[in-house]
């Protein structure tokens, strides 16, 4: 045998041990997990990709046959696309330039395209309810009350629906609770809005559009923002 077909024969044998341990390693790691994942579950890590319903709810505040949660997540993707710049600043009027915004921005910017006045709403109720909203300490100022965390989390908790704020890699039923306009809120120390995302991670995780700084994206924020998951919100509340 020649030295070429030698050492050809000892790649292919290094080639099958390697295999070979994969195999079994791959083959334990099922054993391991099996129990805990549905036939469903291996199918979709098997396929890459994990397929995750779509839940419709008939909600047009706009009429323009496009429902509401579509019309939020492609209002924010509308902001991801203009890329304002992150800027936190007071602004007569209230409004931001389109150049500029911080991640609350995102949110009443999400909801105007869907023809929903977040300002308009959360002033009204404001002045109100001031004792409802953390931020205004009594004395309402329209200028920035609406864009400040706390006082959104004030308003979608009494005007959405509370949702869950587990997430579970694969898990269909879990997963299905997390829908392409829904809005997060994080809680402290560093208090964060976004807009879920109709786009997932192959294991079915909804990807975050939110601005963090330099500019609005869509990333993984929902599972590595450094504040905890405080709510899961659904706006419009849906009637029972």
């Amino acid at each position: 045998m020649t030295k070429n077909k030698q050492k050809k024969h000892s790649l292919i044998k290094i080639l099958i041990f390697i295999a070979a341990v994969l195999l079994l390693f791959v083959w334990d790691r099922w054993q391991d997990n099996s129990s805990d994942r549905s036939l469903a579950d291996w199918r979709g890590l098997l396929e890459k990709t994990l397929v995750v319903e779509k839940i419709v709810l008939d909600s047009d505040k706009d009429g323009d046959g496009i429902y509401d949660l579509d019309d939020i997540v492609q209002g924010a993707r509308k902001d991801l696309e203009a890329k304002p710049a992150y800027k936190d600043a007071y602004y007569a009027g209230g409004y931001p330039p389109e150049n500029e915004g911080v991640c609350t921005d995102v949110i009443w910017r999400a909801l105007q395209n869907a023809g929903y006045d977040l300002k308009g709403m959360m002033d009204q109720d404001i002045r109100a309810h001031p004792q409802d909203y953390p931020r205004v300490g009594g004395n309402p100022e329209p200028n920035i009350d609406f864009r400040r965390t706390p006082n959104q989390e004030a308003f979608f908790k009494k005007y959405a629906d509370s949702l869950t704020t587990e997430l579970k890699p694969w898990d269909h039923e879990n997963l299905k609770q997390w829908q392409g306009g829904d809005i997060v809120v994080f809680g402290a120390p560093h208090d964060h809005v976004g807009v879920v995302s109709d786009r997932r991670r192959a294991d079915g995780i909804p990807l975050l559009i939110h601005n963090a700084g330099p500019c609005t994206r869509e990333d993984n924020g929902l599972l590595t923002w450094s504040s905890p998951l405080a709510y899961h919100f659904r706006f419009p509340k849906q009637v029972q």
